[in-house]
């Protein structure tokens, strides 16, 4: 029997290059937003708010974040992963710390997830660019 096993996870390094590489696209599309990059474990390893972002979606940036990394698929795909399940449609979109909209990816290296990362403060679409710029300055899988 196998007690333990090895699961990879993000270092801080590359998580503190996605962020700031989200902010730079932020910044050349004209939007403030916070970003944050979660573990596969959902638990916040690197945050960046630009001035200006509303605070309000410091927590959403986390949340887009958690559901990414601790599910291994784009937040905005909850409700493809529900189809016509009402129960599910229902019960996860009230359960705290998830998100069922735009904007959180998940960091995959060589097909192996190790950690989401979740933008919030333009539109969704916006927010994704955004997501998608961190996986390109880290080399991490596209999304």
């Amino acid at each position: 029997m196998q007690v333990a096993v090895h699961q990879a996870t993000i270092s801080w390094e590359a998580a503190h290059a996605a962020v700031e590489a989200a902010v730079r696209e932020a910044l050349s599309i004209g939007v403030r937003i916070n970003v944050a990059v979660a573990d596969a474990s959902g638990n916040l390893v690197a945050f960046l708010r630009m001035p200006g972002a509303f605070p309000q979606s410091i927590s959403i940036a986390i949340d887009k974040a958690h559901t990414a990394g601790g599910f291994g698929f784009p937040s905005g795909d909850w409700m493809k992963v529900c189809a016509d399940n009402e129960g599910m449609k229902l019960g996860f979109s009230v359960r705290p710390g998830l998100v069922v909209f735009g904007g959180g990816l998940p960091i995959r290296v060589g097909g192996e997830l190790v950690g989401g990362i979740g933008v919030s403060g333009a539109s969704e679409e916006q927010d994704s660019d955004c997501a998608r710029a961190g996986l390109r300055a880290i080399g991490a899988d596209a999304a």
